[in-house]
Parts: C-alpha cells; sequence; structure tokens
C-alpha cells in the first residue's frame, strides 16, 4: 500500500502529537504548573475524534488485523448505521519501526458528539445480532487481545487556532 506525501504527513503529525499527550510533562516549560488541565474543545464542530492504538506482539500482526476486521470492524460499521460514529479509518505504519514505533495498528474513529463518544454504545446488541455463535466471538475477541503487547486510547479535543484567542 502506498501513501501519498499528505497522507505521511498527516499520520506523522498524528504520532508526534500522541508521543506529546502520552508523555505530558515531556515538554513543560519552566515555570509551568506541573499539572495542566485539558484544553477544552476549542471548534465548532460537534463531532469527536479518538485515535485507538495497539502495539501487536511480533509476528500475530496478521493475525490481529483478521480478528479486527472479522469481529469488531462489523460492530464499528453498525455503529456507523445508527449515527454514533461518522468515521472509522485504520492505519499501519509505513516502515517497520517509523515514529515512536510502539504501536502496529491506529484506528480514528469520529463520534457524531461528545454524549455519543462516552454514552452507551449499544455495542452488546449489536454483537449478539451480528454474531450467533457468541463463544466463538468470545474467544476470538479474547485472542485479538492475547497477542497485544499495549493499547491506549487518546481522545482528542479539536483546537481551532483561527477562533482561539492567545493565553497572553
Amino acid at each position: 500500500m502506498t501513501m501519498t506525501r499528505a497522507a505521511r504527513a498527516a499520520l506523522a503529525a498524528m504520532i508526534l502529537l500522541t508521543t506529546l499527550l502520552a508523555r505530558p510533562g515531556h515538554l513543560r516549560a519552566a515555570g509551568a504548573p506541573a499539572d495542566q488541565a485539558p484544553a477544552a474543545q476549542a471548534s465548532s464542530r460537534a463531532e469527536r475524534t479518538t485515535w485507538y492504538f495497539y502495539r501487536v506482539k511480533w509476528g500475530y500482526q496478521d493475525e490481529f488485523v483478521d480478528l479486527f476486521q472479522k469481529n469488531h470492524y462489523p460492530v464499528l460499521k453498525e455503529e456507523m448505521k445508527t449515527g454514533r460514529i461518522t468515521a472509522v479509518r485504520t492505519y499501519v505504519p509505513t516502515y517497520h519501526g517509523d515514529g515512536r514505533a510502539d504501536w502496529t495498528f491506529a484506528v480514528v474513529i469520529t463520534y457524531k458528539d461528545a454524549a455519543a463518544m462516552t454514552g452507551p454504545s449499544g455495542e452488546d446488541e449489536i454483537v449478539r445480532r451480528l454474531y450467533k455463535d457468541q463463544a466463538t466471538f468470545r474467544k476470538e475477541e479474547q485472542r485479538r487481545f492475547e497477542i497485544l503487547d499495549a493499547h491506549w486510547d487518546v481522545p482528542l479535543n479539536e483546537l481551532d487556532l483561527d477562533a482561539r484567542k492567545p493565553a497572553r
């Protein structure tokens, strides 16, 4: 799969931002408070985005992607039909060791609004409807998480720099 220069730049920006968010004290300015509240959503758009990162154990990437595609992606697509989710995109690094090299699969989900992001998903009902063999589904989902080294979520607050007033 080839990526355009713009797509590579967007992915690099996403990785950089994730690095900064994962280590909030790493780039603290001199004299800045030790703990700062996260920035509030500063955008006129109601949509909210979360990045979901996975680091799959070495040698299990294809199995993980197969299980995600078989068992979780259809659930997300059903949530899109309900309007809770407006977009789902998945990514893998272009090269081994890109960026921080601590993730091997990423999902970007855009939710209709904050309530959709934090409220009930209806996932249990969707799973019951989509997967008649619940025992197999549960076993495969357990396997999907067994082959992970790490998983973390990064809910984002969009910052509209055109509308933002400087702090100083």
